[in-house]
């Protein structure tokens, strides 16, 4: 079958042509248009998307790179009838004005959690070794690379806050 990568837990084929970017393969061949292209230099974190539980810009690699890779996008963490616990947050604390980058910050907060439960630091954290707590402090620097041009950054701290003690109890 050639080489082929997993999305949401099907089975892909991987493209043709080695200069296609994990964002355009997502897009365009595979119509998975949740990721948005924002600015395409990685520095806006709408194409956010998790590559074997790590977040990543997809503009900023190429899905050759992926061979073999398990990525998950916005479009396989939840459904409209059954969101995940920060998609339903999101809607909750008003996380979102435009949508445009909310994809890209659920995949980035959905991957930070998994962080915080491995007790990974970040430059935030007060301690390199042992417990990280959740503050506001921390999720704001942990999500540093996920812009909102709309400002609703309290709602999205908010929304994680939330859907951090909902899959912690």
């Amino acid at each position: 079958m050639g080489e082929t990568i997993s999305v949401n837990g099907t089975q892909r084929s991987l493209p043709d042509d080695p200069r296609i970017t994990l964002l355009d393969f997502l897009r365009r061949d595979l119509g998975l248009t949740g990721s948005k292209k924002g600015c395409d230099h990685g520095q806006c974190g709408a194409c956010t998307v998790i590559v074997n539980g790590i977040r990543i810009n997809s503009c900023l690699t190429l899905a050759a790179m992926h061979e073999g890779d398990s990525v998950t996008t916005i479009e396989g963490l939840g459904t409209p009838e059954d969101p995940s616990p920060l998609q339903r947050a999101f809607v909750d604390q008003d996380g979102f004005q435009c949508g445009y980058c909310t994809p890209g910050q659920i995949c980035s907060a959905t991957a930070m959690l998994e962080e915080l439960a491995n007790d990974w630091p970040s430059d935030a954290s007060n301690d390199l070794e042992g417990k990280i707590e959740i503050s506001g402090e921390e999720i704001r620097e942990r999500m540093s690379g996920n812009l909102c041009r709309c400002g609703a950054y309290a709602n999205i701290v908010a929304a994680i806050r939330d859907a951090a003690t909902e899959t912690s109890a």
